[in-house]
């Protein structure tokens, strides 16, 4: 049974997301994990908006709806990675500016470690293929590439950060939009950290869990 207050306060994040200009319209999903339960935004809904009467209550185990109210069409990779991950609580679905602009760039990034908080916050940054919205095969992409990454850029299409809760997710996608934004308007002529530079803050991360 999911509590009023969590309704509540999941409605709130997905309008502090909204907020904070991670999304237009309808682009961004949210979930989060309560127990064995998870809270996902409905298909077609608007973060910024979202009310309550818009959020599916899923089993994560089966990714049914068990309150009649139909979930994003990305569910499936919602859910699927919490199931790979017990470490995982909340996962998001985005499409900040300048990070769609790198998933939809020719050549993409090899390093997005033009600053520090990248590898010390978001950690490496998984770029798969473009696959159709709601795909298995999107779906399937998705969750593998979360087995081991904690942010995934989805080729002409957008991004994906998961995180234990709401603070570490939302700190995660923007500084992801932050890497991207420095890369988009230095027009290529960016630096990025060394390598030992990068395994000391990488260090530093996991010490600090």
């Amino acid at each position: 049974m999911i509590a009023k207050k969590d309704m509540e306060y999941f409605v709130t994040q997905a309008h502090r997301y909204g907020a904070v200009g991670l999304m237009l319209c309808s682009s961004g999903n949210l979930s989060w994990r309560i127990g064995e339960k998870a809270l996902v935004s409905g298909t077609g809904s608007w973060l910024p908006v979202l009310t309550g009467e818009r959020v599916a209550v899923c089993d994560v185990v089966t990714g049914l709806s068990e309150n009649g109210v139909r979930p994003s069409m990305e569910s499936v990779f919602h859910l699927g990675v919490m199931r790979e991950r017990a470490d995982v609580n909340v996962v998001l679905h985005f499409q900040s500016e300048y990070a769609t602009v790198v998933a939809c760039m020719k050549e993409k990034p090899k390093n997005f470690n033009v600053t520090l908080e990248v590898p010390y916050h978001v950690g490496e940054i998984a770029v798969i293929p473009y696959y159709c919205p709601g795909s298995p095969e999107l779906a399937q992409a998705v969750i593998e590439a979360m087995r081991d990454h904690d942010a995934v850029l989805m080729s002409n299409h957008g991004q994906v950060v998961c995180g234990k809760n709401f603070d570490d997710v939302l700190q995660r996608a923007l500084f992801f939009e932050m890497a991207c934004r420095i890369i988009v308007q230095s027009g290529g002529a960016y630096d990025v950290l060394g390598e030992k530079d990068v395994e000391d803050l990488k260090r530093l991360r996991f010490n600090s869990r």
